[in-house]
């Protein structure tokens, strides 16, 4: 397919930085706006799915608590913001990190505590599952609008890492927060893990991701820059 004169170029990244066909992330740029529209909507769900966690939050706390909604508000900004020429690494890379990080970690507890989620209907257990894993698939369109310079990546860094204190270590105000699931938190899993551990393991795992991913993106694009120029 011959590049469009109306989209950003297309890196020759490695699959692993770049799984998404080019029709999928050209479609996805053409109707940047629908895009943006769909992560709002999610947006406005997701804030809806959290009420009642919030009406139980201190409001100083109340920013750590829907991430999803937070992740899919971030690439409808960071989309909405390159549409109008006026691209924001740090945001983007606040997306990338966002959509990676909870759109593999939702399905991962889904699946970690299968049983226990019995009382979601399951068309709400599907659509979850499925749309978290989207996010995941237009996330990896991002590389295509940012190039993630490192201080970029560090604001987005900074913001996950204060997510996963405050979730899983040190909550600050309260209990910690974003951290309901179906069982006991000291419920007993597997390789002497209880279910608080099991899902924390997730998330960092995930964010060491995102931050690899990134910055192996933007590795990629300065060699390939140099290799132009050279």
């Amino acid at each position: 397919m011959f590049p469009s004169p109306d989209l950003p170029e297309r890196d020759p990244l490695p699959t692993y930085l770049a799984p998404v066909p080019r029709v999928i992330e050209d479609l996805g740029l053409r109707f940047a706006w629908l895009i943006v529209a769909i992560n709002l909507a999610g947006t406005a769900f997701g804030f809806w799915y959290y009420s009642s966690q919030l009406a139980d939050t201190a409001v100083v706390m109340w920013p750590w608590v829907p991430d999803s909604p937070l992740a899919t508000l971030f690439i409808a900004l960071a989309i909405a913001a390159w549409k109008l020429g006026y691209e924001q690494p740090w945001l983007t890379s606040l997306a990338f990190f966002g959509n990676v990080i909870l759109g593999l970690w939702t399905p991962f507890t889904l699946l970690a505590f299968y049983d226990a989620y019995g009382y979601l209907h399951p068309l709400m257990y599907q659509f979850l599952f499925w749309s978290h894993l989207a996010m995941v698939v237009q996330a990896y369109v991002l590389h295509r609008i940012t190039d993630f310079p490192v201080w970029g990546v560090a604001v987005a860094l900074v913001w996950y890492a204060s997510n996963l204190i405050v979730d899983y270590f040190i909550p600050i105000v309260g209990e910690p927060h974003h951290t309901f699931i179906p069982v006991a938190r000291d419920e007993p899993m597997f390789l002497g893990a209880d279910a608080l551990g099991v899902i924390a393991a997730g998330e960092v795992t995930f964010t060491l991701l995102a931050l690899f991913l990134a910055l192996a993106t933007r590795v990629k694009k300065c060699e390939l820059a140099r290799g132009r120029t050279g």
